[in-house]
C-alpha cells in the first residue's frame, strides 16, 4: 500500500515463522522506519535503498526473538545487531520491553529511545502513534499510521492477527491484559483502518479493523469470561 502523496509503505515477509516485517516512511523525506528487522536485515535495508529511501529508524512491535534477532529453538536469527552493524540507527520500543529487548539482542542502551504508549514519531507529513497493546508481552506495543491524505493504517505486530490473535502462556503474557488491548483500543479504531498483522497467518495479508470486527472470534466475543474461554482459560 503507498499514499501517492505522502506514505511510503512496503510489506516484507521475511523467515521460517511466517513473519512480515514493513518499511514505513514518508515520500517527502525519503526516510523509513523499519519494523521488526529479523531474519533478512539486508534484504530490508536492499529494498529500501531501491526506492530511494534512507533507513532512519527501527521500530519493534515486541522482544521476542523472530520480530528482533536471537536465539529460539536451535535458531540463531539475524536481527536488530545486524541492523546496528550495517545502518546504526535509533530502536524505537516501549519502555516496558526495553529491558527484555535488550537481553534477547544484546542491543545497548544508547541504541534505544524508550516510549510511552500515545508518543508518536513523525517523519515528514507520516504520524506513527504508538499504541501500547500488553498482552502477548508486557511492552507490546501497535503502529497507527496516518498522514493527512489516509485515515490510517495499523501495523499490529502478535497483538491483532487475521482472524486471531497473539498468544498469551508465555512469559510476560497477560490474557485480560490483552482483552483489553483487543477491546479497549484496536477495536475502537475506525472500521475503515487498514489492518497489516506480524504473522502471515491467513489467506490474506491485510484486512480491516471493521472486517476484523465481524469476522475474528477475539474481537467478535463481548464478555472478557467467552475471550478467556476462548484462549483456554
Amino acid at each position: 500500500m503507498n499514499d501517492s502523496s505522502e506514505l511510503y509503505f512496503h510489506q516484507l515477509p521475511v523467515g521460517e515463522m511466517a513473519n512480515l516485517a514493513y518499511l514505513l516512511g514518508s515520500t517527502t523525506t525519503r526516510e523509513c522506519l523499519i519494523v521488526d528487522p529479523a531474519w533478512n536485515v539486508k534484504g530490508m535495508l536492499d529494498q529500501a535503498e531501491a526506492d530511494g529511501m534512507k533507513v532512519v529508524g527501527a521500530l519493534v512491535t515486541h522482544y521476542h526473538q523472530d520480530h528482533v534477532g536471537g536465539s529460539i529453538f536451535g535458531m540463531e536469527i539475524e536481527g536488530l545487531p545486524e541492523l546496528m552493524t550495517r545502518n546504526p540507527v535509533p530502536v524505537h520500543v516501549n519502555q516496558q520491553e526495553a529491558e527484555g529487548l535488550r537481553h534477547v539482542t544484546g542491543v545497548s542502551e544508547s541504541d534505544l529511545v524508550r516510549h510511552e504508549g500515545g508518543d508518536v514519531v513523525e517523519l515528514g507529513g507520516v504520524k506513527i502513534r504508538l499504541m501500547h497493546t500488553p498482552g502477548h508481552t508486557p511492552g507490546s506495543q501497535c503502529f497507527l499510521v496516518e498522514t493527512p491524505q489516509h485515515a490510517g493504517c495499523l501495523v499490529s505486530g502478535d497483538t491483532l492477527f487475521l482472524g486471531s490473535c497473539g498468544r498469551v502462556d508465555l512469559p510476560g503474557g497477560d490474557p485480560e491484559a490483552l482483552y483489553e488491548s483487543l477491546h479497549g483500543q484496536l477495536g475502537k479504531l475506525p472500521d475503515e483502518t487498514l489492518l497489516y498483522p506480524g504473522h502471515l497467518y491467513a489467506a490474506d495479508p491485510s484486512s480491516t479493523i471493521g472486517e476484523q470486527k465481524r469476522t475474528n472470534p477475539y474481537l467478535r466475543v463481548a464478555r472478557l469470561e467467552d475471550f478467556l474461554g476462548f484462549l483456554g482459560y
